[in-house]
């Protein structure tokens, strides 16, 4: 039976409609743009890695400030900001091409100005901050004078992984708010210059939360300690251990309004996991061409251990994993392009625990196959995977994203075949 026309005209448009769109090429533009990237990575950062750890021990930033000044200066510092704020205004798809390979060094985002939590504070900041607050806090942040952290888990019983146990808790006062609680583990918060604060200012279980920026340095704002971790501190990647005593905040302090906290922590975290999963597949992606150049040289019973099937595999693994990272994060990114933010929360719960697993996997494979040289410090994998392991913990752990994942696909809210 021949088609009508309007069958042909409709496989026409289908047709236009699949090569417009089904596109994983990069505008020439943002192609380029990312080379710059790759090779001020390459060049820049990658060489000065060690130099930038060492000074951190002393928390000194000499050669931290000097690349930045140099990323300033080549138009690259704060992409993802608007060009009002000294960055180029790229959208969360741009970040992703950026992003990745900014992360193939774990100093690399902090070069950029663009690591956790800043990068993620500062979008909260442009999205939900009185122009008070973005004044004082905002501009000095996206300059790289500052650093800032993000205050929600608790002790036992408080807020974790459920945030509705948040016990901290806001009271309302003439011209404004007085904060109480005790927050147990803060990225930055001994260091930080300002805290985003969650705090409880009703019961209600789905308004009973609000952010507050609050300055470091007021008073009743305690730092307990910095809590001893798996990992060495490194750059803001230091966690606080803070308690608030009576801390006063303006009316403006207030984020977005009051009884938004979660809410804006959703906004917030959606595209955090994003960014997070960017950086981590780059960094993933450089592991892997540092195995490559290993087993393609290195001898074992009497061929290179890359005509080692069991070799091969774990190579295998990993490269496909990197691959099914991307393609979820390119995705659930093109999904908050178009406005989607509530429909791309499970797909960024997807994206977030295949590449946290897929990264931990790949530096324990690449320790393995390098035996006593992966496991030793000549190489940096056991570090890395000392760093990568907080990757399963950060913005909501691996069982908590199992959960969002097969509840939206049982009430029949996710399509695996997009």
């Amino acid at each position: 039976m021949r088609a009508s026309t309007a069958e042909r005209a409709g496989c026409d448009e289908c047709l236009r409609y699949a090569r417009a769109v089904i596109s994983f090429e990069l505008p020439p533009p943002l192609a380029e743009l990312r080379a710059r990237v790759r090779a001020f990575v390459d060049d820049a950062v990658i060489p000065a890695e060690r130099a930038i750890l060492e000074e951190d021990r002393d928390k000194k930033r000499d050669t931290l400030n000097a690349l930045r000044a140099r990323a300033r200066a080549a138009g690259l510092f704060v992409p993802h900001l608007p060009e009002a704020h000294g960055g180029l205004g790229l959208g969360v798809m741009g970040m992703c091409a950026l992003f990745r390979e900014m992360g193939r060094s774990p100093v690399g985002a902090a070069c950029f100005n663009c690591d956790a939590p800043d990068q993620g504070n500062m979008d909260l900041l442009l999205k939900a901050a009185s122009p008070a607050v973005r004044e004082r806090w905002l501009a000095p942040l996206a300059r790289g004078e500052i650093t800032s952290g993000f205050s929600m888990t608790e002790p036992a019983p408080g807020a974790g992984a459920d945030p509705s146990n948040l016990k901290t808790r806001a009271t309302k006062v003439d011209g404004g708010w007085v904060i109480d609680g005790h927050k147990w583990y803060t990225t930055g918060g001994g260091d930080a210059a300002f805290l985003i604060v969650m705090a409880r200012t009703s019961d209600d279980p789905r308004t009973g939360a609000t952010m507050f920026v609050v300055d470091r340095g007021a008073e009743g704002v305690e730092h307990v300690r910095d809590v001893p971790v798996m990992s060495p501190p490194i750059l803001q990647h230091r966690e606080a251990e803070l308690r608030f005593h009576a801390v006063r905040v303006g009316a403006d302090a207030v984020l977005g309004g009051v009884g938004e906290g979660f809410q804006l922590a959703q906004a917030r975290l959606v595209p955090a996991r994003l960014t997070h999963c960017m950086r981590w597949l780059g960094w993933a992606d450089r592991a892997l061409h540092m195995c490559r150049e290993y087993v393609l040289t290195r001898e074992s019973f009497g061929k290179t251990l890359a005509h080692h099937q069991m070799i091969q595999k774990k190579i295998a693994d990993a490269v496909v994993g990197i691959h099914a990272g991307n393609l979820m994060t390119i995705h659930c990114a093109s999904m908050l392009e178009r406005g989607l933010a509530k429909e791309a929360r499970p797909y960024s719960s997807m994206a977030k625990n295949h590449v946290a697993r897929l990264l931990c996997q790949l530096l324990d494979d690449a320790i393995q196959m390098h035996g006593s040289l992966g496991y030793s410090e000549d190489l940096p994998f056991s570090l890395w995977y000392r760093f990568a392991r907080s990757a399963r913990i950060a913005d909501g752990p691996d069982e908590v994203h199992d959960v969002v994942v097969a509840r939206d696909f049982l009430r029949g809210a996710l399509t695996t075949l997009v």
